[in-house]
Order: structure tokens, then C-alpha cells, then sequence
């Protein structure tokens, strides 16, 4: 009786479990299908993609504004070409808008922020017919910073630090270069005039007149 009691037990949990699995990649499928049909395509081209899959955050001033949908390299100039699902209410954006990989935090995960900015024209997503990352150049936004490696950049920082080795001259070992008088016991302060003899400056008698 008691292993037939078990055994339900963990049936019925494993049914649970498989349930809870269901329904949330149904509502995974109804959110991206939802997501797809709002959102438009945009490229960015990266030195370094590190941090980020797809399915990361894209933000724009702290607020979610779509994922990254792929991630392919580029064997040519080796950069990371990311391809955006961006929102379709913030399409067209101004082409001096940049993409940055930021990280959350030493321990937090990375997104990408865009940040707006006006420049010489508008980003259109591509027309049909027309491929992202191709020589048109349609759909990508034309400024972006890769990732940083904060251990990297932190190690790199304290090794600079340790190699500026300024050294003070120690106290009371300044040297004048000019030199005081006043310091100097040897210094000869007589008049060079001083050694003459009180005769040798009189005048000698004038000579009897005949």
C-alpha cells in the first residue's frame, strides 16, 4: 500500500511538472508570434558580441523595446553581425542613433541600450526584396560599441597604476642651485680693497719750494 502511494504521488508530480512545461512554451509561442508581427528588423554590426544570445534585452533609456533575433559572424572583417526585433512604433529611427552591448553589473547580465540621437537621415528597415547586412547597407545602424571586459579593463588599470613610480626628493635633501651666500662659511665677504695699508693710501708730503 505504501509503495502504490508513493508511486501516485510521484506520477502526479511528474504530470505536474510536465504541465507547468506546457504552458509556458505556449506562452512563449503566443508571446513571440504576438512580438513578431510588432516589431521590425534592424542590423548592428559588433567588434565584439560577447555577453549576449539571442534573446536578450534591447532597451532604450531603461525601458524594453525589443530582443536580439540572431547572431552570425563575419568571417571577412570578423565582427559579430546581431540582427534587432525592435519595436515598429520607434521605426524610423535617426541615424546617429548608437547600440551599445552594456552589462548590468559585475555579476548581472548584458543588453543592448540604443541611444537616440538625430543626425543626416532616418534607419528604414530593409524593403522586400532587400537583405539585412547586404551592400545596401539598409536597416543598420551605422554606430555601435561591442563589449567591454570589466576584469580585463579593471587589471589593465591596476597594472598602469603600479608602474607610475613618482619619487619625491626626501625632506632636507633640496639643493639651491643658485646657492645662498649666507649658507656658505668660506665665502670671502672682505672688500678686495680691504688689504691695502692706511700709508699706502696717504699723500705723500709735498716738496720743499726753493
Amino acid at each position: 500500500m505504501r509503495e502504490s502511494a508513493l508511486e501516485t504521488i510521484i506520477g502526479a508530480a511528474v504530470l505536474g511538472v510536465a504541465a507547468v512545461f506546457m504552458w509556458f512554451a505556449i506562452g512563449n509561442g503566443t508571446d513571440r508570434a504576438e512580438a513578431s508581427s510588432g516589431t521590425v528588423e534592424l542590423g548592428a554590426r559588433f567588434n565584439s558580441a560577447k555577453g549576449i544570445n539571442v534573446g536578450t534585452e534591447v532597451s532604450m533609456a531603461g525601458v524594453k523595446v525589443g530582443t536580439v533575433r540572431n547572431i552570425r559572424l563575419n568571417t571577412e572583417r570578423a565582427e559579430a553581425l546581431v540582427t534587432l526585433a525592435i519595436s515598429r512604433d520607434l521605426v524610423p529611427l535617426d541615424d546617429g542613433t548608437t547600440a551599445r552591448i552594456q552589462s548590468e553589473g559585475l555579476l548581472g547580465g548584458s543588453y543592448i541600450n540604443l541611444e537616440p540621437a538625430s543626425g543626416f537621415g532616418q534607419i528604414e528597415p530593409c524593403p522586400q526584396g532587400e537583405e539585412l547586412f547586404g551592400e545596401s547597407g539598409c536597416g543598420e545602424i551605422l554606430y555601435t560599441q561591442g563589449s567591454v571586459d570589466l576584469l580585463t579593463l579593471m587589471a589593465s588599470f591596476a597594472s598602469g597604476s603600479g608602474d607610475d613610480d613618482s619619487s619625491s626628493p626626501a625632506s632636507g635633501s633640496y639643493d639651491d642651485p643658485m646657492g645662498s651666500p649666507a649658507d656658505d662659511g668660506d665665502v670671502n665677504t672682505e672688500s678686495p680693497q680691504s688689504n691695502c695699508s692706511v700709508s699706502d693710501t696717504e699723500d705723500e708730503p709735498a716738496g720743499e719750494t726753493e
